[in-house]
């Protein structure tokens, strides 16, 4: 059965309604930000009752909860295409991970906002910790050849520097989209200023290497 909505070039299939509901609340935030996406502005834009938002999210958290959940596999999808084409080695990877970072918060800002803003969700949903889980054990599979690199092989050590290079993309990313980076002074876009977190983590291990093989000459 097609359910007609009040245009005529928007119709949703029943079963799909709640998808089509997510991706009017997806659009509203990518276009008006947080604060605009509620249950009956996202009922108004698939052109559905103002009940059928509640019957399938319950209230405005669980539609919230929802849209993170879907930016977290966003997430860890744009790092893991950035991944999967760069070169093996170890500093590559890192500095792949963190472009992938960036290029999904810079495409998707609403989202990169929302799934950080913690008084918005509910944290216990099984879905967001799974999304969520899943995008931060790609994070730490990433850091542990850098902390092997660096002499640290225990989980504390892969989660030391998971947490640096998180810290660092992520206040790059904020900063960024609030307007708070300009662009180099040679030109360019504010971008392109990303610190070299692989040279950040792992410059330490070639100044040790160098001062060592200095000492045996």
């Amino acid at each position: 059965m097609r359910h007609e909505t009040g245009s005529p070039e928007r119709p949703y299939h029943h079963g799909d309604l709640r998808n089509a509901l997510l991706q009017a609340g997806l659009e509203i935030l990518d276009k008006e930000g947080i604060w605009a996406v509620t249950l009956r502005a996202i009922a108004a834009r698939a052109g559905v009752s103002h009940a059928a938002p509640a019957h399938h999210f319950g209230n405005v958290r669980g539609l919230m909860t929802a849209l993170a959940t879907i930016a977290f596999d966003r997430l860890h999808d744009s790092i893991q295409a950035g991944v999967d084409a760069a070169p093996k080695q170890t500093a590559e990877q890192v500095r792949a991970a963190g472009r992938g970072y960036l290029g999904f918060a810079m495409s998707n800002p609403g989202l990169f906002r929302l799934m950080f803003t913690a008084s918005l969700l509910d944290a216990a949903d099984p879905e967001l910790q799974r999304a969520g889980d899943r995008a931060y054990q790609q994070l730490l599979s990433i850091a542990g050849p850098a902390a092997a690199q660096r002499g640290g092989h225990s989980a504390d050590d892969v989660s030391a520097v998971a947490l640096q290079m998180w810290c660092t993309v992520h206040g790059f990313a904020h900063l960024l989209l609030e307007g708070q980076i300009d662009a180099p002074p040679g030109g360019g876009a504010p971008a392109s200023r990303l610190p070299d977190v692989a040279e950040l983590l792992l410059g330490s291990v070639k100044a040790r290497k160098s001062a060592a093989k200095a000492r045996r000459r």
